[in-house]
């Protein structure tokens, strides 16, 4: 509680690394923070004109199938992939001035967290101009959804970000690791689609629960199933304790390894 307490006393330097790296991201750009919803509509009408012209699924509207999903798919690989790196590459700061460790990995997350919300408001846009009714009960259930993944990516990135301070190369087997874990994921299938002998390995990966969850509210305007959200729910605040413990003990040496 006391580490809690003072992360929160520094919750001002989270806002700043969130807003300067939200700005940060397209600077120099002619479009500028556009990009954020430019980026997502772009890819939108790849998957339109890939899955509905040339690589036909049988699923109806399966760009939309997959948009729903993927958008938080990317949160959540970013968070892994680009968060690994993210006390490296502020190494000046944490060998010169002390601050709780636990604000960078915090700070980037929320700043991937704050992107996939303005994208959102693509995948609402585009829900509604095709004609898809958007059920209040099953969106009312989208906050608790976004929260566990949150969490969920967040025990993940204070991992990795701690290790890979020790073990440098582990940024780069993370970029083949997600991607991995995204065929892994029931992000352009169903998991009805999986064949019943390596569904075991669906049931113990926790994207599987929090992707479905997504697809149920925003694809197939259902509330999701309360073991879907049980079990994603504990995953995620067993990772976020993991997460927390596992970077408590390696950033003691922080700036001996840096």
């Amino acid at each position: 509680m006391k580490r809690i307490t003072e992360i929160y006393t520094y919750r001002e330097m989270i806002f700043s690394l969130v807003k300067r790296d939200l700005k940060g991201r397209y600077k120099g750009s002619m479009l500028g923070f556009f990009w954020t919803f430019l980026n997502p509509l772009l890819q939108l009408a790849v998957y339109t004109m890939v899955f509905s012209t040339i690589m036909r699924s049988g699923v109806k509207d399966y760009y939309l199938f997959l948009f729903v999903t993927l958008i938080p798919w990317i949160f959540f690989s970013t968070s892994l992939s680009g968060g690994a790196s993210c006390i490296l590459a502020q190494q000046n700061m944490v060998k010169k001035i002390y601050f709780p460790r636990e604000v960078l990995p915090i700070s980037y997350v929320t700043s991937q967290f704050v992107n996939m919300l303005l994208s959102f408001i693509v995948i609402f846009a585009v829900l509604l101009l095709s004609g898809y009714a958007l059920r209040i009960e099953a969106i009312l259930c989208l906050p608790l959804v976004m929260t566990v993944e949150y969490v969920l990516a967040l025990g993940f990135t204070m991992i990795m970000s701690a290790v890979t301070v020790y073990v440098r190369d582990m940024e780069y087997i993370l970029g083949i690791f997600t991607m991995a874990w995204q065929f892994l994921t029931p992000v352009m299938y169903a998991i009805d689609q999986v064949p019943q002998e390596v569904r075991w390995i669906f049931r113990i990966n926790p994207m599987t629960y929090v992707i479905t969850a997504y697809r149920d509210i925003l694809y197939y305007g259902n509330i999701p199933k309360l073991e879907t959200l049980a079990f994603a729910s504990v995953t995620g605040v067993v990772m976020l304790i993991a997460g927390w413990m596992i970077f408590s003990c390696l950033q003691r040496r922080f700036a001996e390894e840096l």
